[in-house]
């Protein structure tokens, strides 16, 4: 093996996974790999196909060196997005993965949603879980018309309600619900915040 100026080693070790994940798995071509396994996973049609679709390309993905399901779901969600028009599956695969980070996990325990969902849990794997933060957002996402935002966009967009979350809570975004801006030691008191009114206000600090 080759030597390398190193910090720690651990996006070496990432990218060497990567490599013989791509050389031995998907025997080299992993467009190819990803799609078959889309369309092997694509019936029979029910409730659980999507998920079942995500499922056939993370789970094995999972097994390279250092990667956690919301790095594989931000990654391949902009690779399957990204994908020619006539790639259909690509497309609809993309759109339904979500990638939950400690902003979105803790916007819906301090809001409260986690709590009315039955679903409180720490953040970490949990989020994925049956029932976890994923399925709370593609459920929300069920009743939102992401179409009426943007055209372009499917009526159905889970990526789409996760990122706008984000951005409401990220520094870089709208800056509104994160450590920052509340004292988790207490409840929220932005009284200027959009969704004040229908706010749990949950303090996070205990959780």
């Amino acid at each position: 093996m080759p030597t390398h100026d190193l910090r720690n080693g651990h996006l070496n070790q990432i990218a060497y996974s990567l490599y013989l994940f791509i050389r031995d798995i998907a025997d080299g071509d992993l467009i190819g790999w990803i799609d078959q396994r889309l369309q092997a996973a694509n019936s029979p049609a029910g409730p659980d196909r999507l998920a079942r679709m995500r499922d056939v390309v993370i789970a094995p993905l999972r097994e390279i060196y250092g990667v956690s399901d919301k790095v594989l779901a931000m990654a391949l969600s902009s690779i399957l997005l990204g994908a020619p028009k006539n790639l259909r599956l690509w497309h609809e695969v993309g759109a339904s993965m979500v990638a939950i980070d400690t902003l979105v996990h803790n916007f819906l325990h301090r809001t409260g949603i986690l709590h009315r969902f039955g679903a409180d849990h720490a953040y970490g794997a949990a989020c994925y879980r049956r029932g976890g933060c994923a399925d709370i957002i593609a459920a929300v996402a069920e009743r939102i018309d992401a179409s009426a935002f943007n055209t372009t966009f499917p009526v159905v967009f889970p990526r789409f309600v996760q990122h706008a979350i984000w951005r409401y809570c990220a520094r870089s975004g709208l800056d509104v619900c994160n450590g920052n801006r509340v004292d988790d030691r207490k409840a929220c008191e932005n009284v200027y915040c959009q969704i004040h009114s229908i706010c749990d206000r949950i303090v996070l600090y205990n959780q």
